[in-house]
C-alpha cells in the first residue's frame, strides 16, 4: 500500500498501459482520477477500479488544450484536496518516412505527445508546489531517446523532447519537493504495438526475433517499474529515464 491516502492523477487512463497504471495505483491505495478525452474508455476504467474494491474518479479533459488542462488539475483538487502524483501517458503513435509523413499529422504527433505532456506538467508543477511537492512521471518510449526505426520520425522526435522536457524540468523543482522523471516503454501488450494487419500470433513471432528477452512486456511489469519510480522507495531518483524494453536497446 505504497500510495495509501495519496491523490493519483493518470491521463490517457482509458485504455492500455494508462488503465493498468490506474489500476496498479489504486490496488496500492490511491484514489485514482484517470483522464481522457472520451468518457466511455473513462468510465470503464473507473468500474474496473471500483470492482476491485479501489477508489476512482474519472474527468473528461483535453492535454493539448492548456485552460481545459488548468479546469481538470482544479478539478481534482477540489474534489479530492491534494494532487501527490501524476503520471503523463497520453498520447499518439504516428508512422510514415519523413518525407512522406503528411505534416499535419507531425502537427498532430507532437501536439498530443509533446505540447500534452508540457501543459500537463506545467499545471501539475504550479499546483504541487502550492501544496508542498509532488511526484511527476511522464511516459515516453524507448523510439526516440534510445533506439531509431524508419517510418517513425514524427513520433521519436515526440517522445525524445519528453525526455529532454523531463530532464530539465526535473532540475528546476526538485528544489521545491516536485520530483519528476520518465519511464520509456519498450513493445507491451496494447494495441499500439502492433502493426497493421498484425495478429497477435505475427507480434509474438516478430517480438520473439527481435527482442533480446524474445517476447513482448506484459502490462504488469511496466506497471511495476512506473509505481516503483513514482513511490517513497525512489526518492533520490531525479531526472531520470528508466527503460522498461526487453533490452531492445541494451
Amino acid at each position: 500500500m505504497r500510495f495509501d491516502g495519496r491523490v493519483v492523477l493518470v491521463t490517457g487512463g482509458g485504455s492500455g498501459i494508462g488503465r493498468a497504471l490506474a489500476r496498479g495505483f489504486a490496488r496500492e491505495g490511491a484514489t485514482v482520477v484517470v483522464t481522457g478525452r472520451r468518457p466511455a474508455p473513462l468510465a470503464e476504467t473507473v468500474r474496473l477500479i471500483e470492482a476491485e474494491g479501489g477508489r476512482a474518479d474519472a474527468v473528461t479533459a483535453d492535454v493539448t488544450d492548456s485552460p481545459d488542462v488548468a479546469r481538470l488539475i482544479d478539478e481534482v483538487i477540489g474534489r479530492h484536496g491534494r494532487l501527490d502524483v501524476a503520471v503523463n501517458n497520453a498520447g499518439v503513435f504516428t508512422m510514415g518516412q519523413v518525407a512522406d509523413i503528411d505534416e499535419d499529422d507531425w502537427a498532430h504527433t507532437l501536439e498530443a505527445n509533446t505540447t500534452g505532456v508540457f501543459l500537463s506538467m506545467k499545471h501539475q508543477i504550479t499546483a504541487m508546489r502550492r501544496g508542498g511537492g509532488g511526484v511527476i512521471v511522464n511516459i515516453s518510449s524507448q523510439v526516440g531517446a534510445h533506439k531509431r526505426i524508419p517510418g517513425l520520425g514524427a513520433y521519436a522526435a515526440s517522445k525524445a523532447a519528453v525526455v529532454a522536457l523531463t530532464r530539465t524540468a526535473a532540475l528546476e523543482y526538485i528544489g521545491e519537493g516536485v520530483r519528476i522523471n520518465a519511464v520509456s516503454p519498450g513493445p507491451h501488450d496494447t494495441p499500439m504495438s502492433m502493426r497493421p494487419g498484425e495478429t497477435e500470433a505475427d507480434r509474438a513471432e516478430r517480438l520473439k526475433r527481435q527482442l533480446p528477452i524474445g517476447r513482448v512486456g506484459d502490462l504488469a511489469e511496466i506497471t511495476a517499474a512506473v509505481l516503483w519510480i513514482a513511490s517513497d522507495e525512489a526518492t533520490f531518483v531525479v531526472g531520470h529515464d528508466l527503460v522498461v524494453d526487453g533490452g531492445s536497446t541494451a
